[in-house]
C-alpha cells in the first residue's frame, strides 16, 4: 500500500455527501478527510477534521484545505437557492472557487458531481449552470479531473422536494421503456455515485473523466 491520504470533501450534508463521507471515513486508504461546511455535521469520528465555513469568502480557510483528492459534492435547487442569481452562486461560483484554491494547494485530482444533461450550450438553464461548471473546473488543468453526471439520485433527503419526487416516480415508471441510449436516464442511488467517486479516486486515471448514469453503475459492478 502507498503513502496514505487526506481527501478534501465539500457539499457532505447533501444526499451524495453524506453518503461519500461514510465511504472516505471507512476507507483505510484516507488517514483524514478534511470537511467544508456551512453547519457542524452531527458526527464524530478519529479520521474527520471539520470545518464550519461561509464559502462566500473561503481565504481564511485556504491553509485547512490541501489535500490531493478533493471531492466537491455542492449543489441545491433553484427553488430552495430562491433565485437564478444565488442558484448559480452555489451550483457554480462555490465550486470553482473550491477548485481554485485546490489547484493552488497542489491537489492532484478534483472529483465533481454535476448532473445528466450538463452542457454550456444548452437552452436550459440548470443544465447550462452544470456545464459551465464543468468547463470552468476542466480549465484548471488538474491532473486528473472525474465528473460524475447522475440522473435523479434516490435515498432520503432530509428536506422535502416534491417536484423531485413525482419526477421519480415517473422516471421508475418509464425505466422499462429505458434502453440503449436511454439507459443513462434511470434513476440512480446516491450511495452508487458515491461509491463510484471513491473508485475513481482509487484508479489511479489521468485527464479528464465523464462518467454519467450508466457508466456509473458500471464502475460499481451494477447493470441498472
Amino acid at each position: 500500500m502507498g503513502m496514505k491520504r487526506t481527501a478534501l470533501l465539500v457539499g457532505a450534508t447533501g444526499l451524495v455527501g453524506e453518503s461519500l463521507l461514510r465511504l472516505l471515513l471507512a476507507d483505510d486508504e484516507y488517514e483524514k478527510v478534511v470537511v467544508l461546511a456551512r453547519r457542524r455535521l452531527m458526527l464524530d469520528h478519529p479520521k474527520l477534521e471539520q470545518h464550519h465555513v461561509d464559502f462566500d469568502n473561503l481565504g481564511p480557510f485556504v491553509s485547512l484545505m490541501r489535500a490531493k483528492d478533493v471531492f466537491c459534492c455542492l449543489g441545491t435547487t433553484i427553488k430552495k437557492a430562491g433565485s437564478q442569481e444565488e442558484f448559480r452562486k452555489v451550483d457554480y461560483g462555490y465550486p470553482l472557487r473550491v477548485a481554485e484554491i485546490a489547484v493552488s494547494q497542489d491537489a492532484t485530482q478534483f472529483l465533481i458531481v454535476t448532473a445528466i444533461g450538463a452542457d454550456p450550450r444548452s437552452r436550459i438553464f440548470y443544465n447550462r449552470v452544470k456545464g459551465d461548471v464543468e468547463r470552468a473546473v476542466i480549465e484548471l488543468s488538474f491532473a486528473t479531473t472525474h465528473i460524475f453526471r447522475p440522473s435523479i439520485l434516490l435515498g432520503d433527503r432530509r428536506e422535502s422536494r416534491q417536484g423531485e419526487k413525482l419526477g421519480i416516480v415517473v422516471m421508475k415508471m418509464l425505466s422499462l421503456f429505458m434502453i440503449g441510449p436511454w439507459h443513462k436516464y434511470h434513476p440512480i442511488k446516491a450511495v452508487t455515485v458515491a461509491e463510484a467517486m471513491v473508485a475513481a479516486a482509487k484508479s489511479y486515471r489521468v485527464g479528464v473523466n465523464i462518467y454519467e448514469s450508466d457508466a456509473i453503475q458500471r464502475m460499481v459492478g451494477l447493470n441498472s
